[in-house]
């Protein structure tokens, strides 16, 4: 099994996350890109102690990028959308 903190790597803040934390309570991870719903919803569930009601995943595919004739891609990664129980809150990202 993959440790918790492997799966998820970072949360992502953005004026959109935010406005969905605060009306829907969802938090917005970026995770390995080889984890399912299932291991993403335990990671959460163990290192924040919340309870995970909905998952939900999205490929993100890396950009295109060109530096002088050189042309290479962004790695591609995964976006978590997690849903929490009513009453739930995540202390990282308040404050």
């Amino acid at each position: 099994m993959i440790h918790p903190r492997n799966i998820v790597i970072s949360p992502i803040i953005t004026e959109k996350s935010a406005l969905q934390r605060e009306n829907t309570n969802t938090y917005t991870f970026k995770v390995s890109i080889n984890a399912n719903k299932i291991e993403i919803k335990h990671a959460i569930e163990k290192i924040f102690s919340v309870r995970v009601l909905d998952v939900n995943t999205i490929r993100m595919l890396g950009k295109p990028k060109r530096l002088g004739r050189y042309s290479g891609k962004r790695p591609d990664w995964k976006k978590a959308i997690v849903t929490l129980r009513a009453g739930d809150k995540i202390a990282d990202f308040e404050g």
